[in-house]
C-alpha cells in the first residue's frame, strides 16, 4: 500500500481535531484517507483533484462497502481537499510568485487544478459547505456571482450534527443505547439525503425517509417509530426547529407481539446448563423480573437482606423500584457478596482507582469509587484502563458474556423456543399472572409506566375469565 507522506498525515490529524471530529471516528477518517491515497496511486488518479473522489467511491461500492461507510469516506476526503485548499491559499498569500506550486511551509506539492481559486473564495466556504467533487466539465466558479458563496445541496459535513446530538443526549441523561440508536438512524437519514446541508432539511425529507423505510426496506412498525423519534429529536433539540405534523407517510404495519414464555421445567433445565456467575444472574432475571442491564448494574448497596428487598436504581426511564429478594436465593447471594468483598480487598491492596460511578458522583464524592457499597455485585474479571486519565478501574460483567452463555445453555438444553436473557423477565410476569396476582402489582414489579405495556402478558397465559354475563344476585352464597 502506498503510504501518505508524514507531513500530510500530520496536518490531516490536526484538522480532525480542529473540526471536532469525535475521537472514535478519527481513526476511520485516517483509514479512508490512506485507502484513497493508495487508490489514486494505483489507478493513476491525482489525490489533489476533486474529480478523483467519485471514482474512489465507486470502487468502495464495488467492494460492497455500506452506504454509511461511503458517506464517512466522502467526508474524510472532503476534509483532505479542504486542507489542501487552505494551504494553497496560504501559499499564494505568502509566496504569490511561486511558480513551482510548492508550499515551502508545508513542504508538499499543492494541486494545480485549484490554482484559479482565490483566498476570498476560500473564506466564503465554511467547512460544512465545502463542495463535493464535480464532473470534469463543470467549473465550480460558474455559479458564483458578486463573490457570493455557492453552497452545494448534497455532500455536506454533518460533524456538527453528530457532536451536538451527543451533547443533547448527555444533557438529558439519556441511556448510551439511546444515543447509539439515534445516531444510527440519523446516519441512515444522512445517507438517504446524500448528506444534504442540515440547515436545509425539511419535513418532506422526513416523510420521504420514513416512507422509504416502510416501502423499500420493509422495516417493522417499531423500527419506523424509533426512526421517527430519532428525527424528531434531531429537529427539535439539534437543529432547533419543528417539522410540524407528519402526513402522507407510508406506515409499517403494526403486528401484535406476543412474548416468548418458558415453562418452569424449561427454566430449571436452562439453569442446569449455566455456570457461575451467569447461573445466579439468570435466577435473578427470573426471580425478580429484572432487565439484563438492571441486573448487571446492581451494586452492593442495592441488597437489603434484613428487609428482604432488592432496590433497582436508575432502571429504564431513570426510575427506581423495589422487588422482593427470592428467599431461595439468599444463601447464593450472600456467597456472591463475600466473593465481591474478597475481590474488593484485593483491589484495594493493589491501589486500583475504584469502580465507574454514574453521572458526576465521582466528582461530587471523591472517594466513593473505592467504597465497598459502590462496588459492582457482578464485577468484571479484569480491570479497564481509562485512556484519558490512564486509570485502572473496574466495570461490571459485560452483557454479551451473559447473552452468549444463555444462548449456549438454551441450545444445549434443546429448548425449542426462541429464548434469550429477556425471556426470563417475560416468564416472571406471565407466571405471576397465571398465579392470579393482581396485574397492577405486576406492573409495579416490572417498573412499567403504562398498564397497557403490562397487559401484553394477558396473551401469554390461558384466560380464566368467565365470559358469559351473570347477575351477582344469582351467585351461589
Amino acid at each position: 500500500m502506498f503510504t501518505i507522506p508524514k507531513r500530510i498525515s500530520h496536518y490531516f490529524c490536526d484538522l480532525l481535531i480542529q473540526e471536532a471530529v469525535p475521537k472514535p471516528e478519527q481513526g476511520y477518517y485516517k483509514k479512508w484517507l490512506r485507502y484513497y491515497w493508495d487508490f489514486c496511486h494505483k489507478y493513476e488518479h491525482s489525490p489533489d483533484n476533486t474529480n478523483s473522489l467519485p471514482f474512489f467511491l465507486q470502487k468502495l461500492r464495488q467492494k460492497r462497502q455500506s452506504e454509511q461507510q461511503c458517506q464517512q469516506a466522502q467526508q474524510a476526503i472532503q476534509l483532505f481537499y479542504r486542507m489542501k485548499l487552505v494551504n494553497n491559499a496560504n501559499n499564494r498569500t505568502e509566496t504569490p510568485q511561486n511558480s513551482d506550486h510548492t508550499d515551502k511551509k508545508t513542504a508538499y506539492p499543492l494541486p494545480r487544478s485549484d490554482s484559479n481559486q482565490s483566498s476570498t473564495s476560500i473564506r466564503n466556504h465554511s467547512p460544512a459547505a465545502y463542495p463535493i467533487a464535480e464532473p470534469p466539465h463543470h467549473n465550480p466558479t460558474d455559479n458564483r456571482k458578486n463573490n457570493a458563496p455557492s453552497y452545494q445541496q448534497t455532500g455536506q459535513s454533518w460533524v456538527f450534527v453528530f457532536n451536538q446530538l451527543q451533547t443533547e443526549i448527555k444533557l438529558r441523561h439519556y441511556s448510551p443505547k439511546t444515543l447509539k440508536a439515534y445516531r444510527s438512524w440519523i446516519r441512515h437519514f444522512q445517507a438517504f439525503t446524500k448528506s444534504k446541508a442540515y440547515q436545509q432539511l425539511t419535513q418532506k425529507d422526513v416523510v420521504d425517509f420514513l416512507s422509504y423505510l416502510a416501502v423499500e426496506k420493509k422495516v417493522s412498525a417499531s423500527s419506523q417509530n424509533q426512526a421517527f423519534n430519532a428525527l424528531l429529536f434531531l429537529f427539535r433539540n439539534v437543529l432547533k426547529k419543528e417539522f410540524g405534523e407528519i402526513k402522507g407517510v407510508a406506515r409499517a404495519k403494526r403486528t401484535t407481539y406476543i412474548p416468548v414464555v418458558l415453562s418452569r421445567e424449561e427454566i430449571d433445565l436452562i439453569f442446569d446448563h449455566l455456570d457461575h456467575p451467569v447461573h445466579l444472574i439468570a435466577k435473578l432475571l427470573y426471580g425478580c423480573g429484572l432487565r439484563l442491564s438492571e441486573c448487571l448494574s446492581l451494586r452492593v448497596q442495592c441488597f437489603n437482606f434484613d428487609a428482604g428487598i432488592l432496590t433497582v436504581h436508575d432502571g429504564k426511564g431513570k426510575k427506581d423500584r423495589t422487588v422482593p429478594i427470592p428467599e431461595t436465593l439468599v444463601d447464593e447471594l450472600r456467597q456472591q457478596l463475600n466473593s465481591v468483598i474478597a475481590l474488593y480487598e484485593k483491589d484495594m491492596q493493589s491501589n486500583y482507582d475504584g469502580v465507574f460511578l454514574p453521572n458526576s458522583l465521582s466528582r461530587k464524592f471523591k472517594n466513593a469509587a473505592k467504597e465497598l457499597i459502590w462496588q459492582w455485585f457482578f464485577p468484571a474479571t479484569s480491570l479497564t484502563k481509562v485512556q484519558e486519565s490512564k486509570q485502572l478501574m473496574r466495570y461490571h460483567l459485560h452483557e454479551t458474556v451473559v447473552q452468549k452463555a444463555i444462548k449456549k445453555a438454551v441450545a444445549n438444553a434443546h429448548i425449542t423456543k426462541r429464548a434469550s436473557a429477556h425471556t426470563f423477565r417475560h416468564s416472571f410476569a406471565s407466571h405471576l399472572l397465571q398465579a392470579n396476582y393482581d396485574i397492577r402489582t405486576i406492573q409495579e414489579l416490572l417498573g412499567h409506566s403504562d398498564l397497557k405495556t403490562t397487559m401484553i402478558y394477558t396473551h401469554t397465559v390461558q384466560s380464566q375469565t368467565i365470559k358469559q354475563a351473570k347477575s351477582p344476585l344469582d351467585f351461589d352464597k
